[in-house]
């Protein structure tokens, strides 16, 4: 004696199909060719360390140079300038010293970067409140 069992499988769903009345279909999804090209803002660990390796480069400095001034091993400080690692204010502070900044003075330079960065993709510069207007030279004052 033999039971024929088809070999279906039965499909049950989690969340049953509720249809309220008045309730909206679903809108159709975008295609991706349509979508607004989102902005990624950059981290501040990128930041921080493209000022490090840009004031070191600036110096004609090599990573032993500075890891050993700074008291920091080699592989480290290229992680943290090229942004894999987030360093600690105490290995930023040896690292800043070792280029000759403050640890202030570090933090300014990035936050200048920042600035000018999104203030490219926002259309707008710091303190500016129109829409469109753009500012990406330099400003020095005494």
């Amino acid at each position: 004696m033999t039971s024929h069992v088809p070999n279906e499988a039965r499909v049950i769903p989690l969340r049953p199909q509720a249809t309220r009345p008045g309730a909206r279909p679903a809108a159709a999804p975008v295609p991706p060719e349509r979508r607004p090209p989102t902005v990624r803002e950059p981290l501040w660990r990128d930041l921080v360390g493209d000022v490090l390796r840009g004031e070191r480069l600036a110096q004609e400095r090599t990573l032993k140079d500075v890891s050993d001034a700074a008291r920091i091993s080699m592989p480290y400080l290229s992680e943290v300038e090229r942004g894999r690692k987030e360093a600690s204010s105490e290995v930023l502070a040896a690292a800043a010293g070792a280029l000759g900044l403050s640890l202030g003075d570090l933090l300014a330079r990035a936050h200048g970067e920042l600035v000018r960065v999104t203030s490219r993709h926002t259309g707008a510069g710091p303190g500016r409140n129109t829409p469109g207007a753009r500012f990406d030279g330099m400003c020095l004052a005494a």
